[in-house]
């Protein structure tokens, strides 16, 4: 790999992390830990799930899968389903409260990082957009 690629990359690290902590302050105005918001991610945009697949996602173990649901349905933002395909099993579902606060939650970040964005110029938002254009090809 040559030197140019690898500073990139560790550039790209550091940014990635900054941007990450910057969306975790803006979310933590929610009410929620990062745990519950991240699994209620996972419910919001993956569908339903079992706690098992829920753990597996968040790469934690299914008692503190448990204890994060739990908390997501004593506050109104999941419900717990049976699963129609094998009803020994239950499944998670995002509530429509759930739905609006990942909703309040991305307006936020969005809202946030446009702010940020706001000083630059044409041409360097142009640049940006270039720039998103290979992130998203590369990831």
């Amino acid at each position: 790999m040559s030197s140019s690629v690898a500073e990139i990359a560790a550039e790209l690290h550091s940014v990635a992390i900054a941007l990450l902590r910057d969306a975790r302050r803006e979310d933590a105005r929610l009410g929620l830990t990062s745990a519950r918001l991240s699994a209620l991610s996972v419910l919001a945009f993956g569908g339903d799930a079992t706690l098992g697949e829920l753990a597996a996602a968040e790469q934690v173990s299914l008692p503190t899968m448990t204890r994060i649901a739990a908390a997501l349905v004593a506050g109104g933002l999941a419900r717990r389903i049976i699963d129609p395909a094998d009803r020994r099993y239950v499944r998670l579902q995002i509530t429509a409260k759930g739905r609006a606060l990942m909703q309040r939650g991305r307006t936020q970040r969005i809202a946030r990082l446009q702010a940020r964005l706001q000083g630059l110029s044409d041409s360097d938002l142009t640049a940006f957009r270039r720039v998103l254009t290979i992130l998203r090809a590369v990831l």
